[in-house]
């Protein structure tokens, strides 16, 4: 099976044909301006001016940009002058890019990953050779601003006979550049047919809900890249988190075929863009727990691809079962992981996208590393913290990689900052309070966030286990989980406060943070204590207001920084502390804060363009990377409202529309709607194309 897509992070303007693992070819844009300047590979990232459709089965995809755009990170593309589009058939690809601005558009052939194959030209096309693979290219005619072709392949296995017969073959009528140029001619209509079609039968959302869901599936999409050794794909945090290749400065993807009719070589191209300063990016980095969080949200458009990108985040960890807090083709952290939210995420999936035998693949794996956490590491359990029975994040030093073999930001870093590092809130005020114990290499606390992912996991791995017909294997986790949800009710929980806090020498720490709620998603409380937790949420000193939930208390020191988790607002917490207050019956509460997030994210995106890492809890401004995975975390909230397959309440379909929520939340109607002031206009909402149930097969042909 041939994979076809933008499949290289660095590819947003291009795309990769994968015929199995390290076998493959290329094609990509690249954009000279009328002063001589060329737009080539991740300065694209820089001029994406709107992400747009992009079907599972690859039937359809489009990508704008603003050419006039300056590709650095303080770029604000505003005008959409170059749109790509794509569109697949089984053993065919059509490619148009169109632009409306001055300058010159080529498309140029290339080898990502450094692939052997190589574009080789024939009249009026190219052609090459890969494993069992023959595949050929047709160009339209050229002309300023426009650049069409069709790509075709077909099995070698059909072309037989001696080198010679095999070269006098590809110039028959049944291969591949033969039907390339026939399909040449109806590639006009071919691409807009496709768009008609994919259009009519997406998934979408409308009236209050608009966008909704074509900001998970697009944006999604477009971040699903492929791992080139394996042919897997996977959902990374984003195409910027793709981390480089240790000491390596010099690789990259070979020399180029250029995009112009002579077809000549640039023999002393660095390849991937890369240069003794700008080191060429690794072959695929998978993160911890946005590989879950991915997953989650590509379920909207396509369960096989959410059961991919699942399976790829188990399949990153190391032997002894720690699913690490990233690792790449060359590198890692063994030392360290990242919340467990791995369970929670196959549970929910199974409900959504029911797949024993995808759920079956997973079990070992979430068992591996539930039992990593607590196993025996010099006489205490790996991650214990100051109370036996709760835990601390850590870090285990021994593990740690050399310094060639990490990013420069990771080269020294102390224990304390790789035990942040683990916990996903990587400088959260909460840490400060903690110090690093060098014998047993935690924090020297129990934190409550750990704790609360800790109970979530073993229940979820409970009732997988009953899923799959083990029920011994349920009782031990469930039996486990008693004890740590009862232990954290003993020493975690402060009547004064209303919450559970982290342990600390002196006592219970007294700052908060979002992830202090997080016992409510473990089902950790009483029904009083659920009471108590969800009045100190509400308060609009601490948590609450227009924008919510802040990482950090408002009236903690650290809120007004803003910068990374000490008071933005993240798109993981959020949803995780939704699926708390759903959990208890708070709906009422619920249903506003998804709708607050949604509403934040789409009047971002509606303004930008981008889907953005985090927002400013002061303002609601979008803030850090412009394209991170998990941002449409606050859009699948509020899908939830109209159906969610829940693990605690079973399947819900219907909305509760909070009176804020206007009819049309973009434009001015968002700001007014986001800070929670009624409009008056109906407010309805539908959205088509969802499914709950059902063993879900989609996206065959490129994914």
């Amino acid at each position: 099976m041939m994979r076809v897509g933008a499949l290289k992070a660095r590819r947003w303007a291009g795309l990769v044909f994968a015929a199995g693992p390290d076998e493959g070819i290329g094609l990509r844009l690249v954009f000279t301006t009328p002063d001589g300047e060329r737009r080539d590979l991740e300065d694209w990232y820089w001029m994406v001016s709107r992400v747009g459709p992009h079907a599972p089965d690859g039937s359809y995809a489009r990508m704008e940009f603003d050419l006039a755009a300056e590709p650095s990170p303080s770029s604000r593309p505003a005008k959409s002058t170059l749109v790509l589009e794509w569109s697949r058939r089984e053993d065919a690809v059509a490619l148009r890019a169109v632009a409306r601005a001055p300058g010159r558009v080529e498309l140029v052939g290339d080898d990502p990953w450094g692939w052997k194959a190589r574009w080789e030209e024939e009249p009026d096309g190219w052609r090459a050779e890969f494993g069992s693979v023959a595949i050929a290219a047709a160009f339209g005619p050229s002309a300023d601003g426009r650049v069409a072709t069709v790509v075709a392949w077909e099995p070698r296995e059909m072309l037989s006979g001696s080198a010679e017969a095999v070269v006098a073959c590809l110039g028959a009528e049944n291969a591949p550049l033969s039907r390339a140029r026939r399909l040449l001619a109806g590639l006009d209509r071919w691409i807009d047919d496709a768009r008609a079609d994919w259009d009519r039968r997406r998934p979408r959302s409308s009236g209050a809900a608009e966008g909704l869901v074509e900001a998970v599936t697009d944006n999604l999409m477009w971040t699903v890249l492929l791992q080139p050794e394996t042919g897997r794909l996977y959902a990374p945090a984003g195409r910027r988190w793709i981390f480089p290749k240790p000491g390596d400065c010099a690789g990259g993807d070979g020399a180029r075929v250029d995009g112009t009719r002579d077809g000549g070589r640039d023999a002393g191209a660095a390849g991937d863009g890369a240069s003794e300063d700008r080191p060429a990016p690794d072959d695929w980095t998978v993160f911890g727990w946005d590989s879950f969080f991915n997953a989650l949200a590509l379920a909207t458009v396509s369960g096989r691809l959410a059961w991919d990108a699942l399976l790829a985040g188990l399949e990153s960890r190391y032997p002894n079962g720690n699913v690490p807090n990233w690792r790449s083709r060359r590198s890692g952290t063994p030392d360290r992981s990242q919340p467990p939210v791995g369970s929670f995420a196959a549970l929910k999936l199974h409900l959504t996208c029911p797949d024993a035998d995808a759920l079956a693949a997973a079990w070992p794996g979430l068992r591996a590393w539930s039992d990593w956490w607590v196993a025996d590491k010099r006489g205490r359990p790996r991650r214990e913290g100051l109370t036996p029975g709760l835990l601390a994040w850590g870090s285990d030093t021994a593990l740690v990689p050399g310094r060639k073999q990490v990013p420069e930001w990771e080269v020294d870093a102390s224990g304390h900052q790789r035990a942040a590092w683990e916990s996903g809130q990587d400088d959260l005020a909460l840490w400060e309070e903690a110090e690093w114990d060098p014998e047993r290499e935690v924090l020297a606390m129990s934190a409550v966030d750990l704790c609360s992912y800790r109970a979530l996991d073993l229940e979820c791995l409970s009732r997988i286990g009953r899923i799959l017909g083990d029920p011994l294997a349920a009782d031990k986790l469930e039996a486990e989980r008693r004890r740590l949800v009862a232990a954290m009710n003993r020493v975690l929980w402060s009547e004064t406060s209303g919450l559970f806090l982290d342990e600390l020498p002196t006592g219970h720490s007294q700052r908060v943070a979002a992830s202090n709620f997080l016992p409510l998603i473990a089902g950790v409380p009483s029904a009083r204590q659920a009471q108590r937790m969800v009045g100190v949420l509400r308060d609009p000193a601490r948590f609450w207001g227009d924008w919510v939930v802040p990482t950090i208390s408002r009236d903690d020191p650290a809120f007004d920084d803003q910068q990374y988790w000490r008071g933005s607002i993240w798109p993981p917490m959020n949803y995780l502390v939704l699926q708390g207050l759903r959990r208890y019956g708070f709906d009422e509460l619920a249903s506003e804060l998804a709708w607050k997030g949604a509403v934040m994210f789409l009047a971002d995106r509606r303004r930008t363009g981008f889907c953005r890492e985090n927002f400013d809890a002061r303002s609601g401004q979008g803030r850090g990377h412009r394209f991170q995975s998990w941002g449409p975390l606050f859009t699948l909230g509020a899908i939830e409202e109209f159906v969610n397959a829940c693990p605690w309440r079973g399947l819900r379909v219907g909305s509760r529309l909070p009176a804020f929520v206007a009819r049309d939340i973009g434009g001015d109607a968002a700001t007014e709607a986001a800070g929670g002031k009624g409009v008056g206009a109906p407010v309805w909402a539908r959205i088509k194309g969802l499914r709950v149930g059902g063993r879900v097969r989609t996206g065959e042909l490129s994914q």
